[in-house]
């Protein structure tokens, strides 16, 4: 169960229209392109991906799965949004919510187990090994567990654990964390108990129907067998812009944090196919992504540059991501700059200044259109109208 509606508003102008797993990243992909994968590599066939927040782009986007071989006729993927009921029409109240209105297509499929996952988080992970752990341990739920920095502890659900992976203590987003080890938002649960622990749930009117604030710390309290599966590779919330910039850069170099193409675990995604980028007279870049589709007539440096993008004569991208579809006009310079799908920025515009930084980012929404000679200072926004 793939957790997809959040609306994502520390994105800014980039999730206005679109919700934030349907955000792009690393140049040919979006978001929810790395948990679907994730399943498809772990052996996963059935996945409901719950939508609700400016559905529209990540509905069309996923279609029938067949990009992440989940077009299936038994199981595969589908896309659960929100529905009227003889209750009546409900939006999702929270995670545990979300899951509980859907419990019906959860009792649709045999299965033991149930995985629960973000739709905004940058990984590679084998589902399968937290299974194995999650079966050998006779758990109720077992909760993926990543080690972060002290300082950054407080913005997690954080949890502390013995010898044997129990946890024995849990607190969502805590002032004063009591350990660094942050749950990452994937719990693997034995499904009878999932079922029983989200109808009760939903009968408390005092709950926040949230796993982190009420199923978790109840199951504690009730002393169930909670443990946690510690994940050692790359992991990124990247709900932030900073976050969302500093992803992107981790993709490049000639040994980047994060590697897209190891040719083992393949991300797949669902974008059309482009033609091979095209560097013209002029063009170069260096310490890059660019992808398919690409037409470069100016200078790239330091950058993730996404399908179907045009850059101009003279211009000169530095510590940017320019997302599918976007011109940038000849003569043009960006600094710390994100550009959503679509943009088209004019000639001879700056955008960024000295000040440009990874917390000053000159930010472009979809779709926008800047006129030729245009300065955008670093830190702003920038939207259609």
């Amino acid at each position: 169960m793939l957790l997809a509606g959040g609306q994502g508003s520390r994105l800014k102008a980039l999730t206005t229209t679109v919700a934030k797993p349907a955000v792009s990243f690393g140049g040919k992909y979006r978001i929810i392109d790395f948990p679907l994968s994730n399943c498809t590599n772990s052996g996963i066939d059935t996945v409901g991906v719950l939508t609700q927040y400016q559905p529209l782009i990540l509905n069309e986007y996923i279609g029938t799965g067949e990009s992440w071989d989940l077009d299936r006729k038994n199981g595969g993927a589908h896309v659960l949004a929100p529905y009227q009921a003889k209750r009546g029409a409900r939006w999702y109240e929270g995670t545990a919510n979300a899951i509980y209105q859907n419990l019906q297509f959860l009792n649709k499929y045999d299965s033991e187990h149930v995985l629960i996952l973000s739709g905004d988080h940058i990984y590679k992970m084998d589902y399968a090994k937290m299974l194995l752990q999650h079966e050998n341990t006779d758990a109720d739920i077992t909760i993926a567990v990543i080690d972060v920095p002290t300082d950054e502890a407080s913005r997690f659900g954080i949890m502390s654990y013995d010898k044997n992976m129990r946890i024995f203590d849990f607190a969502e987003k805590p002032k004063e964390p009591k350990s660094n080890h942050a749950s990452m938002g994937v719990y693997m649960f034995k499904k009878d108990v999932l079922v029983r622990m989200l109808s009760e749930d939903d009968a408390d009117p005092d709950s926040e129907k949230d796993f982190g604030k009420n199923i978790i710390p109840k199951m504690l309290a009730e002393n169930m067998r909670v443990f946690a599966y510690q994940f050692e590779g790359y992991w990124k919330d990247v709900g932030t812009l900073r976050s969302l910039w500093e992803a992107n850069m981790d993709l490049l170099g000639a040994d980047p944090v994060f590697e897209v193409y190891d040719g083992v675990w393949k991300i797949y995604s669902g974008n059309d196919a482009f033609p091979p980028a095209l560097m013209l007279s002029g063009g170069d870049v260096s310490n890059s992504i660019v992808t398919e589709g690409d037409i470069i007539s100016g200078r790239v440096v330091n950058s993730v540059i996404g399908t179907g993008v045009t850059i101009g004569k003279g211009a000169v991208i530095e510590n940017s991501v320019i997302f599918s579809g976007s011109k940038i006009g000849d003569g043009t310079r960006l600094s710390y700059a994100i550009v959503d799908e679509n943009v088209t920025i004019g000639n001879n515009c700056v955008l960024g200044d000295k000040k440009s930084s990874p917390d000053r980012i000159a930010l472009v929404g979809r779709n926008t259109v800047i006129p030729d000679g245009t300065s955008i200072d670093s830190g702003s926004i920038t939207e259609a109208e």
